[in-house]
């Protein structure tokens, strides 16, 4: 009460100079030390200094403010005397204030070299002495200040002793407030409560907040703590159990479990680096505790370890006539095939030591690659894994993922080995063609290391991370078309083509193969079953017209249930199936031979065409109309097949003499090519001698031979150029019952791959050019010349004689 009445006789100025300060709200009859360190707040010092050593202590709003504006400082502040000042050798000012009264800023009367503000002094109005409720209220602060303290709440022991003795609500609020470490603006806010006793009941809701706060931290703590003692009791515990049993001479289930995985590392037959690495990471979980993450991670890998196949591998039977009987047994031609696989046996029978071959089978879906892999397997005595790349996009299905990843794998290359259990396994990437790419990488990249001869003996797996021999493997890859795959990659395969198969193939493979399996698979006998060679015929060309098998199974499975329906229901006991009673069971025929070939047509020429499942057939039809010399061209044709028009109208035109066809035609009629089945795409490098003689036969209305097919393309010389996929062209215009095929004079080596018996059948016409190609199409050449047209005879006169009036005879 003395201090506060010597306050209240101090002669306090209107205008004092501010000193705003950072991060700290002074009140009445607080003492504390502050660092002067900015230009503007040591004039303010020396300016108070040099005259009553009184300044006005404001809270400036944002703490970082170098340079705080009014509006940035708050309006409330304290008096305060300035009782010691001392200079630091870093230039800054420390001085010791007391606060003396709260007062209001109402005006800055300048700005430089200090700021000038006039105040207004804030009178506290006097708190009504020995109130129930004034009473109350101190000893409810009293206890939450003492509670906050023994929950850790560092106050001095002096400042709790003032408390205990003091009993004025404002002082008891300001003095706690400015020792329990509230924010700045829960600070200024109490400062500008005037009433002594609202001003307190804020400090006790203060108060409790910050002992639930306490309260809270103290849960926390002591959860963690006992967390960390069980922890460490339960390792002492473990440790003390170990040395135990190890007295006695036992042991327990983790270090057996231990010991058991350090033996199977060691006898996995691991290279030395890997086997090093191995037990350098078992080491590292032995000294793990176990419900640690990590070394759920770490077993997982060296379970890994353990089963790769590093040294185990099969001996491979090479016996040459026996893995030559089990081919022939398995597959039905496919001599090709057949010869390199004999060919490895033999050169590995003379050399142990060789790089596994890396083979490509290309060819149309249904000719058997996918099963010829489990052939040569058999062949050779060793295990088969197969993966299927249609689909696959992201790179780490082929690498891995790094083990930091979680739920991490090897790629499906290491995951092959551990399934085959064996390091020489034939190893078949199905669908090589398919393969996709995107933002997680390019898997056809990925595989350039593992089908690499020359890199695949260090070969490095992302969850691994160790070198693996992929060189004693044997990659078998498959693909219906090599377009789609990169450069670098089909440059490490030896690609094997495999095309469709004839109807005598497909007779083969269906007694041999198909028809036992279909009447197995849908619960019959080949005594209930009985199909006959016509039969199968007739389904083989009025029922599918495909390079490969599929439909073929089907079709024979089909007729398959539907015996097995007839038998289950007591209809009969054997049943033959004819080629009279084939449509009985499979419907009308779905393809008929001679539909498009009833008779020679012109302008309508049989053409050849290659397709990623097999080659196919295509009739293309030209006529001739009156009108200007338009071109139009119709079915969906690609711009290859487009210019293949153009380039034989083009040599047409330039051969108007020798073909007897009038100059002016280009400019005398319209010109129609269409190319039937307009809704499928067409397009490719094989189609010009068809055009052109769809384009001869229509201008000189010389019919087409029915029975003859061709490719080839033109040049605007009339040079018949080679092309590609003869074999499955000339295996399609089997299958369409067409007698003579033309064919490119530079594609006669290629003759060698057809099947002798399918050559038996077609008479093969190579053409140089253009010519011999229409010799042999047209059913006359070089056409006849037209007609001359007969000479009109002269016009003679014709004289007309004019009538002449009669006269007029009578009476007038």
């Amino acid at each position: 009460m003395e201090n506060r009445q010597e306050t209240e006789e101090l002669n306090i100025p209107d205008v004092l100079p501010l000193l705003p300060v950072r991060d700290v709200v002074v009140y009445p009859y607080m003492i504390l030390p502050l660092f002067v360190g900015r230009e503007i707040s040591i004039a303010a010092v020396d300016h108070a200094l040099s005259k009553d050593r009184m300044i006005f202590l404001a809270t400036q709003r944002d703490v970082g403010d170098e340079d705080p504006a009014p509006e940035a400082i708050y309006e409330v502040g304290t008096v305060a005397m300035i009782m010691r000042m001392l200079k630091l050798p870093d230039g800054r000012v420390k001085i010791l204030v007391q606060g003396l009264t709260k007062g209001r800023i109402t005006e800055y009367l300048s700005e430089k070299p200090f700021y000038s503000v006039r105040i207004d002094r804030i009178i506290e109005p006097a708190a009504p002495e020995n109130t129930l409720e004034s009473e109350a209220l101190i000893r409810t602060v009293k206890e939450e200040l003492a509670k906050i303290v023994a929950l850790g709440k560092a106050v001095s022991p002096e400042v709790m002793v003032i408390v205990e003795n003091m009993q004025e609500p404002g002082a008891l609020a300001d003095l706690v407030a400015s020792n329990i470490g509230l924010k700045v603006e829960e600070a200024q806010g109490l400062l500008e409560v005037v009433d002594p006793l609202e001003r307190l009941k804020k400090v006790n809701d203060l108060l409790n907040k910050e002992s639930e706060l306490l309260n809270m931290q103290a849960r926390i703590q002591s959860a963690a703590k006992e967390e960390m003692g069980k922890s460490q009791r339960e390792y002492y515990l473990r440790e003390q159990l170990r040395a135990i049993q190890q007295e006695l001479g036992e042991t327990d289930a983790r270090s057996e479990e231990m010991a058991e995985l350090r033996k199977a590392i060691e006898n996995a037959k691991m290279p030395q680096n890997v086997e090093k690495e191995a037990l350098k990471q078992l080491g590292r979980l032995e000294q793990m505790h176990p419900d640690a993450a990590e070394a759920g991670m770490l077993r997982t890998f060296l379970d890994w370890m353990v089963d790769i196949p590093w040294g185990k591998a099969t001996k491979d039977a090479l016996e040459i006539n026996r893995a030559s009987e089990i081919l022939n047994e398995d597959h039905y031609f496919l001599e090709k095939v057949k010869e390199r696989i004999l060919e490895f046996l033999a050169v590995r029978k003379l050399k142990k030591k060789m790089k596994g071959p890396i083979l490509c089978f290309v060819g149309p879906p249904g000719v058997g690659k996918t099963s010829l892999g489990k052939s040569i397997a058999r062949a050779m005595g060793r295990k088969f894994v197969r993966i299927s790349l249609g689909g696959v996009r992201d790179e780490a299905e082929i690498r891995g993922h790094r083990r930091t990843y979680v739920g991490a794998l090897p790629g499906r290359i290491i995951q092959g080995l551990k399934q085959a259990g064996s390091n020489n396994p034939v190893f078949m990437l199905d669908e090589l063609d398919k393969l996709g790419s995107d933002f997680r990488g390019d898997p056809s990249s990925a595989l350039l290391e593992v089908l690499d001869p020359e890199q695949n003996n260090s070969f490095s797996d992302h969850y691994i991370n160790l070198p693996f021999n992929l060189s004693n493997v044997m990659f078998i890859a498959t693909a219906n078309q090599m377009d789609t795959i990169p450069g670098p990659l089909r440059d490490r395969m030896e690609v094997i083509n495999l095309s469709g198969y004839t109807e005598e193939e497909k007779l083969g493979i269906a007694k041999r193969y198909l028809v036992p399996r279909q009447v197995k698979e849908n619960g019959i006998t080949e005594e209930i079953a009985v199909f006959s060679e016509e039969a199968l015929r007739t389904i083989i060309a009025k029922y599918t017209r495909e390079a490969g098998l599929r439909n073929l199974e089907r079709e024979i499975g089909s007729v398959c249930r539907k015996v097995a329906r007839k038998f289950a229901e007591g209809k009969g006991e054997k049943f033959v199936i004819t080629a009279g009673t084939v449509p009985k069971y499979l419907g009308p025929p779905k393809f008929l031979r001679e539909e498009e070939m009833e008779k020679n047509e012109v302008g309508v020429v049989t053409g050849l065409a290659w397709t990623p499942v097999g080659g196919e057939v295509l009739f293309v039809e030209a006529t001739v109309m009156k009108g200007k010399g338009g071109l139009t061209l119709t079915g969906q044709l690609g711009d290859v097949m487009k210019e293949s028009v153009q380039a034989a109208l083009s040599y047409i035109r330039s051969k108007t003499a020798e073909l007897n066809i009038p100059e002016d035609f280009s400019s005398s009629i319209d010109i129609h090519v269409h190319v039937p089945a307009g809704a499928i795409p067409k397009d490719g490098p094989s189609a010009g001698v068809t055009m052109a003689t769809a384009l001869v036969s229509a201008l000189t209305k010389i019919p087409v031979r029915k029975e003859v097919a061709m490719t080839g393309e033109i040049t605007l010389r009339g040079k018949v150029l080679p092309i590609g996929g003869l074999k499955e062209k000339i295996l399609a215009a089997a299958r369409l019952g067409v007698t003579t095929v033309i064919i490119p004079i530079q594609n006669k080596k290629d003759l060698e791959d057809v099947p002798k018996t399918i050559l038996k059948k077609l008479k093969i016409v190579t053409a140089a050019n253009i010519d011999d190609v229409l010799a042999v199409a047209l059913e006359k050449f070089p056409p006849p010349a037209p007609k001359a047209a007969k000479p009109e005879p002269p016009k003679t006169k014709v004289r007309t004689r004019v009538p002449v009036p009669a006269p007029v005879r009578g009476k007038a």
